[in-house]
């Protein structure tokens, strides 16, 4: 099993493995043989070196969104499916706006589609945010579903919950980025309880453990 968190040397970014510990994945031939044999397929060809690309033009000049634009027309894209959070309509019909401006064809799926409640996931009143289980459920399959019928060459995801990403990430036909996350309390900066973790979130996160 893998600890590269807790790896301070990172000596495989420098190109020169020096005293790689047992569990290093840069020391595993089977495994990188693995991988170099699926970057040989000729999309994730394209996909590596295009990200590659952008990597190096936009590195601390371009921001995310300019480098997501910079990406999708490298690459060639022009439909492109955007699944988001009703809580950011605003962010996404901006990000919509500023898309169809560089040519790209916008296909949108909000999360709250379908309109179905909540007890229909087997939910009591207790368990919702409002208080009552006809509250309606974010819907991530029916969002991957209208990006799959629309035949997306990309998607983003804009503010998914958690959880809610990860449905829609398992079945989403096409390639996919995601451009933010939700974090209602940081305004949608979920870094910045890491960057904080041994200051104002440490009792949030470190909270004293029961003997």
């Amino acid at each position: 099993m893998s600890h590269c968190a807790n790896c301070a040397p990172h000596s495989c970014a420098g190109g020169v493995l020096e005293h790689p510990p047992g569990d290093c994945p840069s020391g595993s031939a089977p495994l990188q043989e693995r991988a170099m044999s699926l970057l040989a397929e000729e999309e994730n060809q394209k996909l590596a070196r295009t990200a590659a690309r952008v990597e190096a033009e936009g590195y601390g000049r371009l921001t995310r969104v300019e480098e997501t634009i910079l990406f999708l027309q490298k690459m060639d894209f022009h439909k492109i499916g955007l699944a988001f959070c009703t809580g950011l309509w605003r962010e996404a019909h901006e990000l919509t706006k500023i898309l169809e401006y560089h040519g790209f064809e916008v296909c949108s799926a909000i999360c709250k589609n379908g309109c179905h409640p909540k007890r229909d996931l087997g939910l009591g009143d207790r368990e919702t945010v409002r208080g009552c289980a006809d509250e309606v459920m974010c819907n991530p399959i029916a969002q991957a579903l209208v990006l799959n019928e629309a035949r997306t060459d990309f998607n983003l995801l804009l503010g998914l919950c958690v959880g809610h990403d990860t449905l829609i990430l398992k079945y989403l036909e096409g390639p996919a980025s995601v451009l933010a996350v939700k974090d209602r309390v940081t305004g949608h900066n979920p870094l910045a309880p890491i960057y904080q973790a041994q200051g104002y979130y440490r009792k949030k996160l470190y909270p004293p453990r029961e003997d």
